[in-house]
C-alpha cells in the first residue's frame, strides 16, 4: 500500500478536460471509470479486450502508479482523476447516474462470469451470498433469463432474494435441503469474501457444471478431487471484466433499468 490512500474504484463523474488526441469523449460528458485507469494496451490479453489480465499489470484507479508520470493514482474520492481515454466509458443518457457507480465493480464482477459461461434462458444459476456482488448476480441472472437460486446461510434473506428476481432460496445450513438440491444447478457464482468449504456447493452442480469464485482472494480449504471428476465439474475464478464487457454491461443495465440497491447520503452528512 502507498499512503495516503482512499480506495475509490466505482467512479461516475463529468469530464473536466481532455488531451489533444482524445476523440471519443468531450468536456462535460457523463462518464464512468472502474477499477482500471490504464494498461499496456499491447499484450495478448489487452488485444483481446481482457485488460484486467494485462501481462504487464494494470494501473489501478487507486494505489497505482501512472505509467508515464510515475504519480500515484488517488481514486474516485479525489477532486479529479486522470485516466487513459480507452478506460473512460461514456454513459447512456438514460442511465441513472446516482445509482450507476457500483455497476463498475460489483456489477461487472458478477456480469463477467455470466457472459463468459453463456448464462441465459435454461441456465440453472446458483448465487452464493446476497451482498454487493450477490444481489447484482441475482438481478443480472434473472434479467438474462436464468432460473436463479439464492444460496444463503440465513432464511431471513428469502423475501429480499425473491424481490430481486430469484425463483427460489436454498438455505445452506439446512442439510436435508442441500441433499435434495444435489445436481440441480449448471452454474454457481460464489460471492463469499472469505475462505470457506467448497464441497457442499460443488455437490449442487449437475454434470459439466461450474462454480466460479468472485469473492474470496485467499487460500481455500482442501477439496476432494473426486467431487470434480465424478461429473466433470469445474471450479474457476473470475476478476472484474474488460472495458468492452463493462460497456456491454452498462448498456444492458440502461436498457433494462437494472441498478444496485443503493443508499444515498447527503454530502453535508459526510465527515
Amino acid at each position: 500500500a502507498r499512503y495516503p490512500m482512499v480506495p475509490g474504484h466505482e467512479i461516475i463523474g463529468r469530464v473536466s478536460a481532455v488531451g489533444p488526441a482524445v476523440t471519443s469523449i468531450q468536456v462535460g460528458d457523463a462518464v464512468g471509470v472502474g477499477c482500471m485507469a490504464d494498461s499496456c494496451r499491447d499484450c495478448d490479453q489487452c488485444n483481446q479486450g481482457e485488460e484486467q489480465f494485462c501481462r504487464h499489470g494494470v494501473t489501478m484507479t487507486y494505489n497505482g502508479r501512472d505509467r508515464v508520470s510515475g504519480e500515484l493514482t488517488l481514486g474516485g474520492y479525489s477532486r479529479a482523476i486522470v485516466v487513459r481515454e480507452a478506460f473512460v466509458i461514456a454513459l447512456s443518457p438514460t442511465l441513472d447516474l446516482a445509482r450507476a457507480a457500483p455497476l463498475l465493480c460489483a456489477g461487472i464482477t458478477s456480469w463477467a462470469p455470466l457472459r463468459q459461461y453463456g448464462a441465459g434462458p435454461g441456465t440453472r444459476l446458483g448465487v452464493i451470498g446476497l451482498g454487493g456482488l450477490g444481489h447484482m448476480a441475482v438481478k443480472l441472472g434473472a434479467a438474462l433469463g436464468c432460473e436463479v437460486t439464492l444460496i444463503t446461510g440465513s432464511a431471513d434473506k428469502t423475501a429480499d432474494a425473491l424481490a430481486l428476481g430469484a425463483q427460489q432460496v436454498l438455505v445452506s445450513r439446512d442439510a436435508e435441503a442441500m441433499r435434495a438440491a444435489a445436481s440441480s444447478l449448471d452454474l454457481i457464482i460464489d460471492t463469499v469474501p472469505v475462505a470457506h468449504a467448497l464441497a457442499p456447493y460443488v455437490k449442487l452442480l449437475d454434470v459439466g457444471g461450474r462454480l466460479v469464485l468472485v469473492g474470496a482472494l485467499e487460500e481455500m480449504p482442501p477439496l476432494d478431487a473426486g467431487l470434480l471428476v465424478r461429473g466433470r465439474k469445474q471450479v474457476s475464478g473470475s476478476l472484474i471484466g474488460g472495458i468492452a464487457q463493462t460497456r456491454e454491461l452498462l448498456a444492458f443495465c440502461a436498457h433494462k433499468g437494472i441498478y444496485p440497491e443503493c443508499e444515498q447520503i447527503r454530502m453535508q452528512d459526510i465527515n
